[in-house]
């Protein structure tokens, strides 16, 4: 996928109420390596308010900023976890993402696409989810995410890729897909595979980075054709 390199890319990562911290540390950290690569990339946290915000387990963050700063930004990710429960129904949250210029990247990260899709953003495209549940989710208590996606999107053409690029939204499915979405958002960005692959080289990830490479779904065509 060759693209043209947008210069300076930045990724803004939504923070949350029990936000599942490898699903935003993932993608933060591999655009914090590929800055040792090319300093003019940037990544930062967005919240609701800048105050601090406790994700699950317990690990409390400061965002960078908060929707009333308005950051520029090309990539706009939502990632997963229990608080994405709340997230579905956050109106400051729904009016900040359709606030954002059609040129600005919708990712998010497993449970993440939740949102997307209880705001209708997802209709009509293809998406990923969690493919594996926890013990809560495989009993008669709960429902696999990738399953549930399919309930609140029912318009939604559900894959089971581990990244689902649709254009301007791009879903990743699993707790630790956070890597391979980082590194794609890189491919969206320009750089070309022996770039990603270095950044790769760097975290030890090179393997793994090979082993999920091709576990991609492009939808962008048959988005932008409606089909």
């Amino acid at each position: 996928m060759s693209r043209p390199r947008i210069a300076g890319f930045r990724l803004g990562v939504y923070i949350f109420k029990d936000a599942e911290v490898v699903d935003f540390a993932a993608p933060y950290g591999v655009f914090s390596v590929a800055r040792r690569f090319d300093p003019e990339l940037d990544a930062f946290l967005i919240a609701d308010a800048v105050r601090p915000v406790q994700t699950q387990a317990g690990l409390t963050v400061l965002p960078n900023y908060s929707f009333h700063d308005r950051p520029a930004m090309d990539a706009f990710l939502i990632p997963g976890g229990f608080g994405t429960r709340q997230e579905m129904h956050n109106r400051r949250l729904h009016e900040f993402v359709r606030s954002l210029t059609e040129s600005t990247l919708l990712a998010s990260v497993c449970t993440g696409s939740w949102v997307y899709g209880s705001m209708g953003l997802l209709d009509g495209i293809c998406a990923t989810n969690r493919k594996e549940a926890d013990r809560v989710e495989a009993s008669g208590f709960g429902k696999v995410p990738i399953d549930r996606l399919a309930e609140i999107a029912p318009a939604c053409r559900i894959s089971r890729a581990r990244v689902v690029d649709a254009g301007r939204i791009v879903t990743a499915g699993g707790i630790a897909s956070g890597m391979e979405l980082g590194f794609h958002l890189l491919r969206r960005a320009g750089y070309d595979e022996g770039f990603i692959s270095e950044v790769a080289r760097v975290m030890e990830y090179r393997e793994a980075y090979d082993l999920y490479r091709d576990d991609l779904e492009l939808a962008m065509e048959a988005a932008r054709l409606g089909v």
